[in-house]
Parts: structure tokens; sequence; C-alpha cells
């Protein structure tokens, strides 16, 4: 009776062990805390600092130099995107569009236009699911076929950035895709833009960036959103007015955590 204890207990504690190391390596949901009155935002709460950084990920740039990266979250069009591309073209400003596979399959020329007008084109999985919760050969077909699409719409051979879906992620993930040649690429400014139905007004949208702007940040933006799409023209303005400049995130050098 006294062995079948021990070992009962030895299989509660190898048990446990799993568990632990499990719920150490997420999943997690991608979250930092804003910018407020010029203060750099953070992740030192978060809990997966160090994910990030063992598999270098990008949370922000140099925070050093008045650098803004823009980047589009396209899961499917909603009509907006022709206008965004028009105002990043008057305003000679790169963005990077993270694609589902949907989107490119719907929308072929709007992809096209992205790469002949100069912006990158980044990885947001083929249909969209919780990485953490599909197995390694899923998570590559995922990102391969999206990129394949691309490739065989734009012949953009090249693809570097990949956004993990919904922001969700954990440590396998982050390094597959790294193996696979992408850099994971989170955020440092963001709002709830992506529910259409509450949509508040360019003037809602344009507060809500300009008040977390920093040096060296990554603004994300969601295509679907009517308040970015009218409110964009007016963040690049006010963003220049505060001596920020919009770069390419390809030549993001530093990343800062």
């Amino acid at each position: 009776m006294k062995r079948f204890v021990i070992v009962l207990a030895a299989v509660l504690l190898l048990c446990c062990g799993f568990q632990q190391t499990a719920s150490a390596d997420g999943p997690y949901h991608f979250g930092f805390k804003k910018s407020k009155n010029g203060q750099l935002p953070s992740i030192n709460e978060e809990g997966f600092k160090s994910v990030l950084q063992k598999n270098d990920a990008i949370f922000l740039g140099d925070t050093a130099r008045k650098e803004l990266f823009l980047t589009f979250d396209n899961g499917y069009e909603n009509g907006f995107t022709p206008k965004i591309l028009d105002v990043l073209k008057e305003k000679k400003v790169p963005a990077i569009f993270f694609l589902t596979g949907h989107y490119v399959k719907d929308k072929p020329e709007l992809v096209t236009r992205m790469v002949t007008e100069g912006h990158l084109i980044g990885n947001h999985s083929w249909s969209h699911p919780d990485m953490t919760q599909i197995s390694n050969m899923q998570l590559k077909e995922e990102l391969e076929k999206v990129k394949q699409a691309v490739t065989d719409t734009t012949r953009q051979q090249a693809m570097a950035f990949v956004r993990p879906p919904r922001g969700i992620f954990n440590d396998r993930t982050l390094a597959l895709s790294r193996s696979e040649g992408y850099v994971s690429v989170f955020w440092s400014v963001a709002y709830k833009d992506w529910d259409v139905n509450d949509q508040k007004g360019a003037d809602y949208a344009y507060r809500q960036v300009m008040a977390q702007l920093h040096p060296g940040a990554v603004i994300l933006l969601h295509s679907i959103s009517r308040d970015n799409t009218e409110a964009l023209g007016r963040i690049i303005d006010g963003a220049r007015q505060q001596g920020y400049e919009f770069k390419s995130l390809d030549t993001l050098k530093v990343k800062t955590y």
C-alpha cells in the first residue's frame, strides 16, 4: 500500500510538471501597456517578454529614433483598402499589409497594387486559425499557402514577416515561424478598430492613435475600419508635424522590449 501511494504521488507530480510546462508555453494573447503622456509602452507585466526576445519577434523598434512603422491587417476587404492605398501614395508613406488566404484569393488586384506601389506583404496565415491549436505541419501549410498565392499573384518571391492571427502565440509557434524564415510582428500602438459595428468616427481614430505615438512605434490598424481610413491622412500629417518619419518595416534594425 505504501509503495502504491509513493507511485501515485510520483505520477501526480509528473502530471503537474507537464501542466506547468504547458502553461509556461502559453498560449499567450498579445497585449501591452499603452504609451501614455509620452511614456513608452511596456510588455514587462504580460508574462511573455522573454518568449518574444528568444524568438527575435518585433514589439517596437528603436526608441531613440522618431520612426514609425505602419502595419495593416487585411483579413477580408470591406471596401476601404483602395482609399488607404490612395492616401499612402499621396503622402509617400510605406506600409506592410498582413494578408490572409481569403484576401489574396478575393482581391488579387489590390494585392498586386500593394506590391506595385512599394508596400510589403506580410503573412497572416491562410485561414486565420489559433496557431497554438494546430500542428507544426498545419502551421507550415498555413504559411506556405499564403506565400505561394502572393507569388502567383504578384511574382513577389520573398515574404519575411508574419503576424499571428488574433495575436495568439506560444514559443513553439514563434520558433517554427522563425525556422520557416519569418520574423513575427506584434505592435506597440493599437486600439479597438476591428469592430465594424462599433465605429466611432475619424476624430476618435485620430485621437486614439496620436495619443499613443512614441519613437519606434509599430502601429496596428485594421483595413476594415472606416474610421481608420478617414483618419489616416490626418494621422500621417500629425505625426510628421511632431517630427516622426514613416519607415518600411524591413528597415527596422533595433528591436526594443
